[in-house]
């Protein structure tokens, strides 16, 4: 948010999900609801390894979303097989990884940050404002 404000543009909404196995809302439900939000002109999106959330809303997104999407994946560099902070962070039977989760994002058509340093620089370039 932060990014975005120094270079003049204001946020509608921030929302956290969390990353553990359950919780109450998904990437989806929330990429749903800012696509049905007429204020909303762009979203970022930030995930993490484990879990398949963020291939989900990717491809619903590939097909539904017609507002610039940046986004980040954290846990690139996280060892295979090693628990990252938390139960959701687990990548395992070979779904859940960060560049699985990088591929799925970029086939719809949504551009991925290397770093979160550059998530602003990386949206509004996607959107044409850089």
């Amino acid at each position: 948010m932060w990014q975005l404000t120094t270079r003049g543009y204001g946020q509608s909404t921030c929302v956290g999900i969390g990353g553990d196995p359950v919780n109450g809302t998904s990437h989806l439900d929330v990429l749903k609801m800012f696509n049905d939000d007429p204020e909303t002109e762009a979203i970022i999106m930030i995930g993490e390894i484990g879990g398949d959330k963020e291939e989900e809303a990717a491809v619903w997104a590939k097909d539904h979303v017609k507002k610039p999407i940046a986004a980040f994946i954290a846990g690139a560099t996280a060892p295979p097989g090693r628990r990252m902070g938390h139960a959701g962070a687990i990548v395992s039977g070979g779904k859940g990884t960060a560049q699985g989760k990088i591929e799925a994002l970029k086939a719809a058509g949504i551009a991925v940050a290397q770093t979160p340093s550059v998530m602003a620089e990386t949206l509004l370039k996607h959107w044409g404002k850089a």
